[in-house]
């Protein structure tokens, strides 16, 4: 179910058949959070979507007409999520794009449905991802190996995934960073080869060393999962999540999160 969309600056939900997002997955999306009718973190959304562009070669969209346009979808909503795809547009038949293409922009209002209660349900995904550090840290159209991580377990089987790569290390949830709370200190991974940087991720570390929590980025192992303190989760819709547990592993702390949500103002999402 969609609120509102607006396709290049048209009240439409229709994409072209040609358009390189849907031929090649050849483009970039945001996904934030509206509450109290203003859009959290926005500024650091569109910085991450621009950055993408540009790595990308995709022309991007003018920031000031994307922020008309999503105020213009969230106008008079009060809660939902906000959906932003940018494509490299349409055009011909084949994997080489043009150096003349005109992007395509979609801005979207969805509702936020409802959160799973209380701490999560975790299971270690099959499905590994590819290392290309090209591509790791921003939000491309390319989500093929979540769609299929995400395929491994009915509906209230489990919550959440955690994905590795193919290497082995660990990257992810399926939908949202991972931290881990080792003798105090926290973890997460460097995703120097695959993975998003979060928009809540980056909140999470700022608010640390505002609480003057020992932080790290570094390559992560089952094992410094499997042997945390505490482990959370985090994206920029649900905010922070604490885990419960992981496959037969069980936790029941939850301070560092607490902690960390308090110094955000996270509402309960």
């Amino acid at each position: 179910m969609t609120l509102a969309m607006l396709v290049n600056g048209e009240t439409s939900q229709l994409i072209a058949a040609d358009d390189r997002g849907f031929q090649y997955g050849d483009g970039l999306f945001e996904t934030a959070l509206l509450v109290g009718g203003s859009v959290r973190f926005l500024d650091d959304h569109l910085e991450r979507l621009f950055t993408g562009c540009d790595r990308l070669g995709i022309t991007p969209p003018e920031e000031q007409t994307l922020r008309s346009e999503i105020a213009q979808v969230t106008a008079g909503a009060e809660r939902g999520v906000l959906k932003v795809i940018v494509t490299r547009g349409s055009g011909g038949r084949g994997y080489r794009p043009s150096h003349v293409m005109s992007s395509t922009r979609v801005v979207a209002l969805h509702p936020l449905n409802p959160a799973p209660k209380g701490s999560l349900r975790l299971r270690w995904c099959d499905i590994r991802l590819g290392r290309n550090a090209r591509l790791a840290g921003i939000k491309h159209l390319n989500r093929l190996e979540q769609v299929l991580a995400q395929s491994e377990w009915r509906e209230g089987e489990a919550d959440e995934g955690l994905m590795l790569d193919t290497e082995g290390e660990v990257v992810c949830a399926t939908s949202a960073n991972v931290f881990a709370v080792r003798d105090g200190a926290l973890i997460t991974p460097d995703l120097r080869f695959c993975g998003v940087h979060g928009v809540m991720r980056a909140q999470v570390l700022k608010a640390a060393g505002k609480l003057r929590l020992a932080v790290s980025e570094e390559p992560l192992w089952p094992h410094d999962i499997e042997t945390a303190n505490e482990v959370f989760i985090t994206n920029a819709v649900r905010g922070i999540r604490s885990v419960a547990s992981l496959d037969s592993l069980q936790w029941s702390e939850t301070s560092v999160a607490t902690r960390l949500a308090n110094a955000l103002s996270l509402s309960d999402t």
